[in-house]
Formats: C-alpha cells, structure tokens, sequence
C-alpha cells in the first residue's frame, strides 16, 4: 500500500522546490527592479555587483548583468557542489535576470527610508523562500556553501566578508547616502530573511518536573502523538531523585500539553524555551544539497 507523501518527503519534491524558488526570485527580482534600483541602491552579494556595475557602466540591463556574473561561479558550482542544487539554483538565477529585465513597474516611493524598508522587506522575503528549497539564486549563495562544506567557513562569515568589500568599493561610485541607505537595506533584508527561514521552523522544548512523570508521559502519546525522554536528575533541597520529561512539541500544540500536564499533576514544574533547528522524529529532515 503506497500513503501519500509526509511534509518532510514533499520538502524534497521536484514541484515544492520548483514553486519555492519560483515564486521567491520573483519577489526578489521585483524588490530589486521595482523598488532598489529606482533609487540608486545597491544590495548585497552577486545582485549587488550587477546593480553596482549596471550604475557605473549601463550597456546591458541588470538582469543580464546578474546572469553574466554568475556564469564563473557556476563554473565553481557545478565542480564542487551537488547537480541538484546546481541545477536548482541554475532555475532560481535564470528567474531572478529573466524577472528583473521583464519588470517595467516602478514603485511609487518618494522616501528613501520607505524604499530601504520596503525594499529590504520583499528581498528579503523572497531570498527567505528560496533558502527553504534546495537550491537558491547563485552568487555568493554558491560561494558560501562551497567554502563552507570545504573549509568549514560560516555561511554568515562569507556573506559579511564579501558585502564588505562590495559597499568599500561603492563608495568610490556613489553617493555616501546612498551606499548607508544600502546598507540599512542589507541589514532589513537579513533580518526578513532569518523570519522566513524560522517562521515554519520554531518549536517548543518543554522541560517536566513531576513526581508522575510516567502518567504525563503516557498521556503525551496518546493525546498529542508526541514521544518524550526521560532525563534523570535530582533535587537540590530534597535530595530525592526523580525523572524530568523532556519533548518537542509544535506552537499550538502548548496549550494542549499544558492541559495534559496539570490534568495529571496540578504541582508540576514545566520550562517552555523556543528552538529552532530540529531534526529527526516527525520534525525536518537534515538538509543535504
């Protein structure tokens, strides 16, 4: 008998990560054609090196530049990264110059802090989408990951290194306002980015401390479907040792555990903290380019 496909099995489908990728270069591309370049912004990565050399040299649109410039790091990629994520990211990259060239609208946005805002917030959100699927769109993504898997260099650190080098560079271009509207812009979109990488991701880790342990425990699985361990310590005033239940639960799954727990044991002592990389279980899957 063939069941249907778990969330964690669709996450590595061909369609998902199609329409993840899809619909996030638009977004991309649309924060950047629509709002960025119309006032002389520059963002970050491989994008920020089109928009940079499209200011300073015109000749081709700034999709074609982005497309231009990622050619070499392709290069990179395919030697030294999956084929499905190089082919993956080929998708994204290809959407994210082909959008950028097509987009004629530009945002009506007056406000340079409005436009660093908003265009921080919708790249930001498309970049966050992109990175939940297995590819991305290129540029320093690449490069990131290669040196990462390589070298163990921090994705974060390879994107800080490089944005530093791209912003010192235009300043010899362009404005001084510009290029700190740039970076507020760099900074918004980071911030979007980490929400929407998070935003499915977060669970709760609950920490029980009860003398009816076994009856909690026993009432979790059967009424949340969730398994728990028992970590074994023992108490500072008394002495005595007892278990501690440990489980990962969903957001909305809070309330219902809290009506579990004190259902069976009203003195009981719970610690909910947030986390946000989960493996394993019924949770994610570990990523694999």
């Amino acid at each position: 008998m063939r069941f249907p496909l778990s969330f964690r099995d669709l996450t590595y489908s061909v369609p998902w990560n199609l329409w993840l990728l899809t619909s996030g270069s638009i977004l991309i591309a649309f924060g950047l054609k629509s709002i960025a370049i119309p006032q002389g912004f520059v963002s970050g990565g491989a994008g920020g090196v089109a928009m940079l050399l499209y200011y300073i040299f015109g000749g081709l649109e700034p999709g074609a530049w982005y497309l231009v410039i990622n050619i070499p790091i392709f290069i990179l990629g395919w030697l030294w990264v999956s084929k499905r994520f190089f082919l993956y990211t080929l998708y994204g990259t290809i959407i994210v110059g082909v959008f950028m060239d097509v987009i004629t609208y530009t945002a009506p946005i007056s406000d340079p802090i409005l436009a660093m805002l908003a265009s921080g917030a919708v790249i930001g959100a498309g970049t966050g989408i992109t990175l939940r699927s297995l590819g991305s769109t290129g540029g320093t993504d690449i490069i990131a990951i290669i040196l990462n898997q390589k070298l163990n260099v921090r994705i974060g650190n390879t994107y800080f290194t490089f944005n530093v080098f791209l912003f010192a560079a235009s300043l010899a271009f362009l404005n001084l306002d510009i290029v700190l509207y740039s970076l507020a812009m760099v900074f918004i979109l980071g911030l979007v980015t980490d929400h929407f990488l998070s935003l499915f991701n977060q669970r709760k880790l609950v920490l029980i401390v009860s003398d009816l342990t076994d009856a909690i425990a026993n009432e979790i699985s059967e009424k949340i479907n969730k398994g728990s361990t028992f970590l074994y310590g023992r108490g500072s005033y008394t002495g005595r040792r007892k278990k501690v239940l440990l489980t990962v639960i969903n957001n909305y799954q809070v309330k219902r555990l809290e009506e579990i727990v004190y259902g069976v044991d009203p003195y009981a002592f719970t610690i909910v903290e947030n986390t946000w990389h989960v493996l394993g279980s019924d949770f994610a899957k570990r990523k694999v380019y």
